[in-house]
């Protein structure tokens, strides 16, 4: 079962990274194998000032964030709703976090401005664990960051 706008929006609610932390402006899609998700990536974000002056580029560290926040944190999330039963509210208290990021590769800068898709496809989900595969692209489907997170 895909989950619908409404529990799309609970779930972008219940995360606990927040502006200006949170890399997240809609979930797409949410199943039980894929997480979908987007960001456009601000002009007056806090990083660019210094990352870098004259040629502001996002950072990498940045971008690993963004796609563990839609492929680990909001996907976690909607998994425990479906598979444990979680609540709306159980997923505000629940601790979420990002521990494992392997293979990541760079193939693109990000810019000030641009909006990029996540898209996370489901390795396992165990004990409250979840590995997934997370690309990051531009809308035009471009690849500019790729890895396997888990948390």
């Amino acid at each position: 079962m895909a989950a619908d706008e409404h529990m799309r929006a609970g779930i972008l609610e219940a995360i606990p990274q927040q502006p200006p932390f949170r890399f997240i402006d809609e979930l797409l899609e949410l199943d039980d194998d894929r997480s979908v998700g987007a960001y456009r990536f601000r002009p007056d974000e806090y990083f660019y000032r210094g990352h870098f002056p004259g040629r502001p580029v996002t950072p990498g560290v940045i971008l690993i964030e963004a796609m563990a926040q839609t492929g680990i944190v909001a996907h976690g999330l909607y998994l425990s709703m479906r598979r444990r039963g979680a609540t709306a509210e159980d997923l505000k208290r629940m601790s979420t976090l990002f521990t494992c990021a392997e293979m990541v590769e760079f193939t693109g800068i990000v810019a000030p401005g641009e909006r990029i898709v996540f898209r996370g496809e489901k390795v396992y989900f165990r004990m409250g664990s979840l590995k997934a595969n997370i690309v990051a692209e531009r809308e035009t489907g471009e690849v500019v960051c790729r890895g396997t997170l888990a948390g």
